[in-house]
Order: structure tokens, then C-alpha cells, then sequence
């Protein structure tokens, strides 16, 4: 989803460490680093493996679906112009136990509750692609 205006929140810096992550929504997917030798999934990005020490690590694209493991409604605006109240959530991703994704929660504040399931969703400003987290849609 492509954003109208300037946004209501402080854009990330392009690092080349985390740049993937703040860039990978151009395409819908959320890409988190992985360990190409023990396969453990990691955020935030780090030089090494936290488990096995291995340097042998890569983005790659992840389902996008989680759960909420917990989550802050907030009531004020941490910059003008941004809308409250809102919700923070330490998203749960489902390739892995203790895989947190910290982001907003799109939707009606009063739907937040520990063990949403959600999915990944982008707004673009500028080169960067911010992920938020809505409901999972029942079918």
C-alpha cells in the first residue's frame, strides 16, 4: 500500500545491515535474516548467528503471518500528525517460536488482544516500506 503524504513517523536509515528489511516489502514479502547453517530465523539483524555463531546469514522472505504475543495502545502522538490511539505489537512470527517482530496494528484499537492472529501488510514512503500487521482475515 502506497502511502499519500509525508508520513507521521521517523523513517528508518537505509543501513546496509538492515536495509532488507526496510526494503522488502516492495514485493509483499517480509524478509527476516536466517542462519544458512542452523536455519535459525533472528531479528533484529545481527553479523552472526546467535545460536551456532555462524557468519553465514541472509534474508529471506518469511509468510508474513503471526500472532500477537503482546501489545501497548497508545494515546498519544509520538510526532505530529500521528494518529492515536494506536496500537504497538510485538508480532510473533509463525516460522518460529520467540521470533519477534515489534510494529502497529492496523484496524479498530478494541480488536487487540493477546493471540490475533495477523498478517503482514506495507505502507511506502519514500524507499522505505514499513510493515504493519492487520487481523487475519477469516474465510
Amino acid at each position: 500500500m502506497a502511502s499519500q503524504g509525508a508520513p507521521a513517523r521517523k523513517l528508518p536509515t537505509l543501513e546496509p545491515e538492515t536495509a532488507f528489511f526496510w526494503t522488502s516489502g516492495a514485493d509483499g514479502r517480509l524478509r527476516i535474516q536466517r542462519c544458512a547453517e542452523c536455519r535459525t530465523w533472528q531479528h533484529p539483524p545481527l553479523p552472526r548467528c546467535a545460536t551456532c555463531g555462524s557468519e553465514a546469514m541472509a534474508a529471506e522472505p518469511t509468510s508474513g503471518k503471526g500472532s500477537i504475543a503482546s501489545y501497548t495502545i497508545n494515546h498519544e502522538a509520538w510526532l505530529p500528525g500521528l494518529p492515536v490511539p494506536f496500537v504497538l505489537a510485538a508480532v510473533e512470527l509463525a516460522e518460529q517460536a520467540g521470533l519477534y517482530v515489534m510494529a502497529n496494528l492496523d484496524g479498530a484499537v478494541t480488536r487487540a488482544r493477546i493471540g490475533l492472529p495477523v498478517t503482514v501488510r506495507f505502507e511506502q514512503h519514500e524507499d522505505v516500506w514499513l510493515p504493519f500487521f492487520a487481523p487475519k482475515v477469516e474465510a
